[in-house]
C-alpha cells in the first residue's frame, strides 16, 4: 500500500546511530546478488559489534531481479517496518527500486526511523525519503564493497564511523576544472542517471540551496552530455550552493569520438554559475567509495589545493 505522499511530514531529523548490538538487516530490492557477497559484510559487520538479519531476497532470483517485484517490495517493506532494525544495507544496486517505490508504505518507518543504506539504483529511495520526510540517509557501499583486502581501508571505515555518528571530514585532490569558493548547506545527489530517471515523478530531487552530488558508471559521454542538459532545462544546477562530482568511470565514447572529456563536458553546463565546483570526489561506482550522509548539512570548501568536504551536526 503506497504511503500518503500528500502529506509529508517534515523535519524528523537523523536516525538513531548504531551501537554495539545494534540490528542491521540485508535486502536487495533491485538486481539479483549471490550469496557469497554477502558473507564476508556479514563477518564486517558482526565484527563491529552490530547483529546481522538476513532478507529473503538475498541469492534469490527472477531474471535480472533478485525477486519479483512483489517479493522484493515485501523484503524491503518488512525491514522498513521492523522496529528492531537500526539500519538496512542494501545487497546490491543496479535496476528495479523504481518498480516498487510507489508501492512502499512509511508509515511503520517513521515510527521507528532506521538508516538507508547504499548507492546507485538506492538513489531513487534515499531521493524519494528526502523529498517527502527530509530524511537523512547513507550513500555508502555495499555488500561487494567488503573484502579482506578493504575491511581496513578508510573508506569502509568511513561507513562505520556514519553509521555510528562520529565526526566525518573528507578531502578531494585538486582539479583544473575546481571552482573554487566555500559555502555550507545540506547535501542531496546521487547516481546521475537516476536523478535523471526522478524528474516529473514524486521522488524528484529538490536542489534548491543544495549542495549537489553526482556520479555515474559505465555511460557514453554523449548520455552524460544529455543528463546534465536535462538537469540544466529542470532547473536543477541554477540554485544551487555547491557541486560535487564522484567517480564517471568507465565512460565510453562512440566511433565517431564526442569530441570532449567528462571532465569539459560537466564544466561546460556549470562554467556560467558562480557556486564552488569540486571534482575528484572519492565517491561512486570505485573501489575507493567513502559514505556521504545526504539530507545532511555539509561545509565545502574548494581551494587550489582541492576540496574539503565537513559534515554538520
Amino acid at each position: 500500500m503506497r504511503d500518503n505522499i500528500n502529506k509529508p511530514l517534515r523535519g524528523l531529523g537523523f536516525p538513531p546511530f548504531l551501537r554495539q548490538g545494534s540490528v542491521v538487516g540485508i535486502t536487495c530490492p533491485s538486481g539479483y546478488v549471490s550469496p557469497d557477497r554477502v558473507v564476508y559484510a556479514t563477518h564486517v559487520l558482526e565484527h563491529w559489534g552490530f547483529t546481522v538479519k538476513h532478507g529473503s531476497t538475498i541469492g534469490t532470483g527472477q531474471y535480472y531481479f533478485s525477486g519479483t517485484d512483489k517479493e522484493r517490495l515485501h523484503d524491503l517493506q518488512a525491514m522498513l517496518d521492523d522496529p528492531h532494525i537500526n539500519a538496512i544495507i542494501m545487497g546490491r544496486g543496479g535496476y528495479g527500486m523504481s518498480r516498487i517505490i510507489d508501492g512502499l508504505d512509511f508509515t511503520k518507518f517513521l515510527r521507528h526511523p532506521k538508516w538507508i543504506c547504499g548507492f546507485s539504483d538506492i538513489t531513487v529511495l534515499h531521493n524519494h525519503l528526502q523529498a517527502h520526510y527530509n530524511m537523512p540517509c547513507l550513500h555508502s557501499p555495499m555488500c561487494g564493497a567488503f573484502k579482506p583486502e578493504t575491511e581496513q581501508m578508510d573508506h569502509i571505515k568511513t561507513f562505520y564511523a556514519a553509521l555510528t555518528g562520529e565526526s566525518i571530514y573528507y578531502h578531494a585532490a585538486s582539479s583544473q576544472f575546481n571552482r573554487n569558493g566555500e559555502t555550507e548547506a545540506v547535501l542531496t545527489g546521487g547516481n546521475l542517471s537516476l536523478l535523471t530517471h526522478l524528474i516529473g515523478s514524486v521522488s524528484e530531487a529538490d536542489t534548491d540551496d543544495k549542495i549537489l552530488f553526482i556520479e555515474d558508471l559505465g555511460e557514453h559521454l554523449y548520455k552524460i552530455d544529455r543528463m546534465l542538459l536535462t538537469l540544466k532545462r529542470a532547473g536543477k544546477l541554477d540554485n544551487l550552493k555547491g557541486l560535487i562530482l564522484g567517480g564517471f568511470t568507465d565512460m565510453e565514447d562512440t566511433e565517431r569520438p564526442f569530441g570532449q572529456t567528462v571532465e569539459e563536458i560537466i564544466w561546460d553546463k556549470v562554467k556560467e554559475y558562480d557556486y564552488p565546483v569540486c571534482f575528484n570526489f572519492p565517491c561512486g561506482h570505485q573501489e575507493i567509495n567513502y559514505t556521504l550522509t545526504l539530507g545532511a548539512r555539509h561545509r565545502l570548501i574548494v581551494t587550489e589545493k582541492g576540496g574539503v568536504l565537513e559534515l554538520k551536526r
